[in-house]
């Protein structure tokens, strides 16, 4: 468990209380303005120093023109559901994601509630999420897993249709110059939400500055080490001087999307060995035409193509970024040996130690076909994506459309029981020291809105001893902590109405264009 200095401790010369600090976090993501954000109202009296490398806050991964924006809750999201040899579908992980992504909704309303943050609509707006599907095979899962989800609270408003004309009604642009020869269906619940984590990140980063958080841009954590009295010591490098800082701290937490991986070897704790990273580039297509824009309101999500990796599944979602509408289509993969997205060309090399050398041969082994289809993708013309594109909307024309790089994913590679050396992994993990003094998170998707059940998780590792006397403030930021509201029908009930309340989120047939 970390040691936090008491009352007492703290007062010491201002010279040493800027290079000493409770709490470190590396990088100013999401995930370090939630955990921020939380330990802030948990114990405001502990003071918590941020280091970025980039100039601003949610730069990289967190960026709304880096990530989806969807507020993943598994409505629309096919690879979250999959088909059982007895052709039964597991909800299980959709389920999950969902609940997961309810305690985000309650943490920002409490934010918003408590004036911490203000202008929900900066960051979340409403849109549909559908599905979309064609062929015999794919209609058929959809409809199972249409049925399996909408007999969950969880998933209530959810709606069927393989009526081309309501299709139309739902998707005028998709369905505009589609011959329609076969099998096609959807699904679709008006209640999605379209999130800008990058607004969010920097509205939540301006909310810590002003709660004396000591933010500093434009600052890399080149070394972390363990020092003689169990605290970390860094060592922090000003980019543009080329100056170097020491500072410590009891905790830290690395939150710095692909650069944690680096920083995780370097602090040279156990729980750290024998784990590697793949990184994964992405596109996508944006739309430059406003009369297109206007035709198109939904997140509308696809099956990936075989052979993709579950982050590439295809989809056409409507963006609310700076109060404007637009319209993107992706994402196409790719590849870069980069970890993150203004990283160094030598990222993948040096993350292959000694200690975790066997299993990414193993995993170059196991994902020979990958690799090639991502090298494929790599060489595609914009033409040919535009061929992608026109799968979902039939008479795209190039014009209308731009190529946009997103930001770098890096997934976890690992040996495990199920899956043997070197098993790619999709999701977000956190690894921490058994005595709980340093965290980090590492994968990608669902990533960022899953973001305050994914901090939630390192305040439990990471603090224990606190458990029982944080427990009511976190109750009542978050009301279902502690609970599973599947098994809690009214409950939720209560959190979509309250949330949606106090995010702003109005019935859809309230939207209008922004």
């Amino acid at each position: 468990m970390p040691f936090l200095p008491n009352k007492a401790v703290r007062k010491v010369a201002m010279s040493d209380r800027e290079r000493n600090t409770d709490v470190i976090l590396i990088g100013a993501g999401i995930m370090s303005a939630t955990l921020g954000s939380l330990l802030k109202e948990l114990v405001p009296d502990w003071t918590i120093t941020v280091f970025e490398r980039r100039a601003t806050a949610g730069e990289e991964s967190s960026n709304e023109w880096n990530n989806a924006g969807t507020g993943h809750s598994s409505l629309c999201e096919l690879n979250y559901t999959t088909q059982k040899p007895d052709g039964s579908i597991d909800i299980s992980k959709a389920i999950k994601v969902n609940e997961e992504y309810q305690v985000s909704r309650q943490f920002w309303s409490y934010l918003v509630q408590s004036q911490l943050i203000r202008n929900p609509r900066d960051f979340i707006v409403q849109v549909p999420h559908m599905s979309f599907v064609q062929g015999e095979k794919d209609v058929a899962f959809l409809r199972k897993r249409f049925e399996a989800l909408s007999a969950n609270p969880l998933f209530e408003g959810m709606d069927f249709t393989d009526d081309p004309a309501k299709l139309a009604e739902w998707i005028p642009l998709m369905m505009q110059g589609r011959k329609v020869d076969g099998p096609i269906a959807a699904t679709r619940i008006g209640s999605g939400t379209d999130v800008n984590f990058g607004a969010l990140t920097r509205m939540m980063f301006d909310h810590l500055n002003r709660k004396n958080v000591a933010i500093q841009y434009n600052r890399n954590v080149d070394d972390i080490k363990r020092d003689a009295d169990g605290s970390w010591n860094l060592k922090v490098r000003d980019v543009a001087s080329g100056n170097v800082e020491r500072h410590k701290a009891k905790f830290v937490f690395i939150g710095g999307g692909g650069g944690s991986l680096h920083l995780l070897q370097k602090s040279g704790i156990p729980e750290g060995k024998g784990i590697g990273g793949f990184p994964v580039s992405g596109l996508f297509m944006v739309c430059n035409n406003p009369e297109v824009i206007a035709q198109h309101r939904a997140k509308v999500y696809g099956q990936a193509p075989v052979g993709a990796p579950p982050m590439s599944v295809p989809h056409l979602d409507t963006r609310v970024i700076d109060n404007k509408e637009t319209l993107l289509f992706g994402p196409f993969a790719g590849f870069s040996p980069k970890f993150l997205k203004n990283g160094s060309m030598f990222d993948l090399v040096t993350s292959v130690k000694p200690h975790n050398l066997v299993t990414m041969m193993a995993a170059g082994v196991k994902n020979v076909p990958l690799t090639t289809y991502l090298i494929k993708e790599v060489m595609q013309s914009k033409e040919k994506r535009m061929q992608s594109l026109r799968q979902f909307v039939p008479n795209a024309k190039s014009e209308d459309w731009d190529l946009l790089v997103a930001g770098q994913r890096v997934q976890i590679i690992k040996d495990t029981a199920a899956g043997g050396r070197g098993t790619l992994q999709f999701g977000t993990e956190v690894i921490s020291a058994a005595d709980g003094s340093i965290a980090a998170l590492l994968g990608a998707s669902p990533g960022a809105s899953t973001a305050v059940s994914v901090m939630l998780e390192v305040i439990g590792k990471c603090f224990p001893q606190y458990a029982l006397e944080w427990e009511p403030k976190i109750k009542e930021m978050i009301p279902s902590f502690g609970l599973k509201l599947l098994n809690n029908p009214e409950l939720i009930q209560e959190i979509h109405a309250t949330t949606a309340s106090a995010l702003g989120l109005v019935q859809e047939r309230e939207l209008q264009h922004v």
